[in-house]
């Protein structure tokens, strides 16, 4: 399942470009968009395929086709979105963010900026980077829990696959950019301010705010972290990570990047992703173990000997 969720969210990407109106970026576009839906389907056929047994080339490939193709799609977001939607709709989010909630918590917060209040929530602000880098890094190149990273991989991508989908079909900058005459105090700069700053102007894809990805990975951290409570590492890091997965969610409309129906929408995704990995990736893991299948995962450099490749009907 987590092979087909890749490829449909490639394919997905690569037919937008495909089908959207002619624009000064577009054959690029074309050109990454194919390219990674490309490798991903090829590096799949060789390895479920069992093309490649060996116990490094093959996983290292996979890792780099699923989870890699993923991550590689955001930097690619900045040129595409435009293409694919060239519009805005910061005023319809704003307006049913004033219909449903009865106040914008950008304009709200306004009161309380203040060069400490800002530093606090940019320094969480970018935590985002890191504690996505502290649990996506060992889980795919060195967790040897095959359940756990099969519940954690699918879920991850699950909800970013499905965030990126959502900027195409509702682009838009954000409260700092839309409301910008609404504000009475401007954040003030400082060494975190600075850094986000710089990181959204470096990499960011800039029409990337519905639903809020800053929100939907670390709630689905904190969640999946609070479900395995019972296994070191998660006995002692899930308040932790519960903690800043709080400020990082004030942080996205204390700094004016999000709604709050960027920031609902953004936790209702992690919260469905975090559901989804418990009746699908769980279960496909264990049954695809008792009946001696290919792993979802493959281990580096594991001893355990491989299921003997298909025959083919003479």
């Amino acid at each position: 399942m987590q092979d087909w969720l890749v490829l449909g969210y490639l394919m997905t990407l690569a037919l937008a470009v495909a089908t959207a109106e002619p624009a000064p970026n577009r054959a690029e576009c074309l050109k990454q968009s194919f390219g990674l839906l490309g490798f991903c389907a090829a590096v799949l056929v060789v390895v479920r395929g069992g093309l490649a047994r060996d116990r490094f080339f093959a996983p290292m490939g996979y890792r780099l086709a699923v989870y890699g193709t993923v991550q590689l799609s955001y930097f690619m977001l900045r040129d595409l979105l435009p293409v694919v939607n060239p519009g805005s709709l910061d005023q319809e989010l704003f307006e049913l963010d004033l219909k449903w909630f009865g106040f914008e918590p950008a304009l709200f917060m306004d009161r309380f900026v203040s060069s400490a209040t800002t530093e606090w929530f940019a320094f969480f602000y970018y935590s985002y980077f890191f504690l996505l880098a502290v649990h996506v890094i060992p889980f795919i190149f060195a967790s040897r829990r095959l359940r756990l990273l099969a519940e954690f991989s699918f879920g991850m991508i699950f909800v970013y696959a499905i965030a990126h989908i959502g900027y195409m079909l509702v682009p838009g900058f954000g409260p700092y950019k839309h409301l910008a005459g609404h504000f009475q105090n401007e954040l003030p700069s400082g060494m975190w301010m600075n850094a986000v700053w710089a990181a959204v102007e470096s990499g960011g894809a800039q029409k990337d705010i519905f639903p809020s990805l800053h929100t939907g990975g670390p709630v689905f951290i904190s969640l999946f972290s609070f479900r395995h409570r019972d296994k070191l590492p998660f006995k002692y890091t899930w308040p932790i990570t519960s903690f800043f997965a709080v400020n990082i969610v004030i942080a996205t409309m204390f700094l004016r990047w999000h709604y709050l129906i960027d920031v609902v929408v953004g936790a209702a995704l992690a919260t469905f992703g975090f559901w989804l990995t418990g009746r699908i990736a769980g279960p496909e893991h264990d049954r695809r173990d008792a009946e001696g299948l290919q792993p979802v995962w493959s281990l580096f450099f594991d001893r355990t000997p491989l299921p003997e490749r298909p025959q083919r009907a003479r």
